[in-house]
C-alpha cells in the first residue's frame, strides 16, 4: 500500500481551461489524473448530438487532450479517470484506443469501459412494470413528460471505477459518473477502502468535492482577498495528497500561480452542499460538520477528521426533457435617464406583444447595471447612471409565438425611447429549452457493467 496518493484535478466542467490537465501532467508529479466533463445540461447537449450522429456523444475535447498527453501518462504511469463517455461511452473508448495506435502504443494501454448509467431506452420497461419515477420538486410522475424526454441518466458511484482500475485499467471512460466518484475511486483502489468504511469514503468523497469544480478551490471563482490572488493567469489546478487513515492535504504545484489557503477551501465546500449532515452520493452519506481544516504550508490545507454515514438505496437519476421554447434580447440605453428609458422600452414592449395576442409561459426582465444580481436589494440607482442593459426574456410552448418576440425588439430603435445602442448580431436567436427532472431510482434495478479494451 503507498503512503500517499496523488489524484490532480484536470477539468472542472466541459469547456474548462484546456491548459489544465496538460499543466498537471507536466509540473511536477501526480499519480491519478481525474476530469470532470458533465453537467446536467451537458447530457442533453450530448444526446442531441448523437441523435444528429450516431458516431458522437461524447466529450471530444477528451480525445483531442489524451492525443497530447497519452505520451507523458504512459512514461510517468499516470492513470487517467473521466466521464468524458457522456451517452456514448464506448465510442469514446474506441476514439482513445485510435489514438494510442496512432501514437504507437499499441499493446501498451489498457482502457476500463463503464456503462449502465444511460436509461433513457429503459423508462418504458420501469414505467411498464410500475416503478415510481418521480420528481423530486415536484412529485410529478415522469410519464407526465415521457413522451419529451432526451436523456435520463443514473449518477454512478465509485464501484465500477474501482473494478476498472481492479483489472489493470490506466485510462477509465464513464457516462454520468459522480464527480466525487472520480476521486474516491483511486483511493480506494490504492489503499483498499471497503465499501462499507464509511468514514474514509466519507473522505474520499469530500476530496472529490473539493477538486471537483478545477481551479474553484485553488484561487478562481474566489470571493475572499480575491484582488490579491496571485497570478490567475497560471492558475494552478488543486491536487489531493491522500493518505490511508482518510487524511488529505489540498496543494498545487509549485510553479503555478492561484491560491489555496482555508478560505479558498471552505468557499468550495459551500458549493452545492444542501444539508451538510447529509452530503449524499452513490456511495456514502458524507458529513460536512465533521470537517476539519488546518494550516500545512504554504498553498497547503490539511483536512481531516471526516464522517460518514451508510449509503442509501437509491441512485439519483438526472432527466433532461423538452421543456418549450425561448429567446433573449437586448438593448443598451444610456444617459440621461437611462434607467427610465429602459423601463418604458420595457412596458412598450409587453404591450406590443399582449396586442399581438402571443402567449408566453414567462416574461422576464432584468435591468443590467441596476439589478440584474441583487434584485429589488439592490435599491434605486442614482438619477445620473450612464447606462443600463434592458434585457429581456421569453418562454412559451409556441415556437411560432417565441419566432415573433424576436421580431420585435429591433423597431424599439426607433419606435420607442431614444438613446439605444448595444444591438448588434441581428435578431435573438431562438432556443429549445432543455427542463430537468430530478428523480431516484432502486440501486437494484441498475446493471453497471464494466470492460477492459486492450489496445
Amino acid at each position: 500500500m503507498r503512503e500517499k496518493v496523488r489524484v490532480a484535478s484536470g477539468q472542472g466542467f466541459w469547456g474548462d481551461l484546456l491548459t489544465a490537465p496538460v499543466d498537471q501532467v507536466r509540473n511536477g508529479p501526480i499519480d491519478y489524473l481525474m476530469l470532470d466533463y458533465l453537467a446536467e445540461v451537458t447530457m442533453s447537449i450530448v444526446q442531441k448530438q448523437r441523435q444528429r450522429d450516431p458516431n458522437a456523444g461524447y466529450a471530444r475535447d477528451f480525445v483531442s487532450l489524451m492525443r497530447e498527453i497519452l505520451p507523458d501518462c504512459i512514461e510517468k504511469n499516470i492513470k487517467v479517470v473521466s466521464n468524458a463517455g457522456g451517452v456514448n461511452v464506448k465510442g469514446c473508448a474506441a476514439a482513445i484506443k485510435d489514438i494510442a495506435s496512432e501514437l504507437g502504443f499499441s499493446g501498451k494501454l489498457k482502457i476500463g469501459v463503464i456503462t449502465g448509467d444511460d436509461i433513457l431506452g429503459r423508462l418504458d420497461e420501469f414505467i411498464s412494470n410500475g416503478v415510481e419515477i418521480k420528481n423530486m420538486d415536484t412529485g410529478e410522475s415522469l410519464a407526465a413528460i415521457r413522451d419529451k424526454v432526451q436523456s435520463a441518466n443514473v449518477y454512478l458511484g465509485a464501484a465500477g471505477l474501482v473494478e476498472a482500475l481492479g483489472k489493470g485499467a490506466q485510462i477509465v471512460v464513464g457516462g454520468r459518473l459522480t464527480d466525487t466518484g472520480l476521486t474516491l475511486a483511486p483511493l480506494m483502489h490504492e489503499f483498499g477502502w471497503k465499501f462499507d468504511q464509511w468514514d474514509m469514503l466519507s473522505a474520499g468523497t469530500i476530496a472529490g468535492h473539493i477538486i471537483e469544480c478545477g481551479a474553484q478551490s485553488s484561487g478562481g471563482n474566489c470571493q475572499y482577498d480575491w484582488e490579491n490572488i496571485p497570478d490567475l493567469a497560471n492558475v494552478g489546478f488543486p491536487i489531493v495528497e491522500a493518505s490511508p487513515d482518510g487524511s488529505f492535504i489540498i496543494t498545487k504545484h509549485d510553479s503555478t500561480g492561484g491560491r489555496i489557503n482555508i478560505q479558498s477551501i471552505k468557499e468550495q465546500l459551500l458549493y452545492e452542499m444542501g444539508d451538510p449532515h447529509e452530503y449524499i452520493t452513490p456511495d456514502v452519506i458524507a458529513d460536512f460538520t465533521t470537517i476539519q481544516l488546518e494550516e500545512a504550508g504554504e498553498n497547503r490545507v490539511r483536512v481531516h477528521g471526516i464522517k460518514g454515514k451508510p449509503n442509501t438505496e437509491f441512485y439519483k437519476v438526472s432527466v433532461a426533457y423538452s421543456g418549450g421554447w425561448k429567446a433573449v434580447g437586448t438593448l443598451v440605453y444610456s444617459w440621461p435617464d437611462a434607467f427610465k428609458k429602459a423601463k418604458a422600452a420595457e412596458l412598450i414592449l409587453r404591450e406590443r406583444l399582449d396586442r399581438l395576442g402571443l402567449r408566453f409561459d414567462v416574461i422576464l426582465t432584468e435591468f443590467v447595471g441596476v439589478n440584474a444580481t441583487h434584485g429589488h436589494l439592490a435599491g434605486e440607482p442614482s438619477a445620473d447612471i450612464p447606462e443600463v442593459q434592458l434585457r429581456i426574456g421569453v418562454r412559451g410552448q409556441s415556437k411560432a409565438d417565441v419566432e415573433r418576440f424576436t421580431k420585435e425588439i429591433a423597431p424599439l430603435i426607433l419606435t420607442g425611447p431614444p438613446a439605444v445602442t448595444g444591438f448588434a448580431g441581428g435578431r435573438p436567436k431562438v432556443e429549445e429549452i432543455m427542463a430537468y427532472f430530478p428523480a431516484l431510482i432502486p440501486k437494484h434495478l441498475i446493471e453497471t457493467k464494466v470492460e477492459i479494451v486492450d489496445t
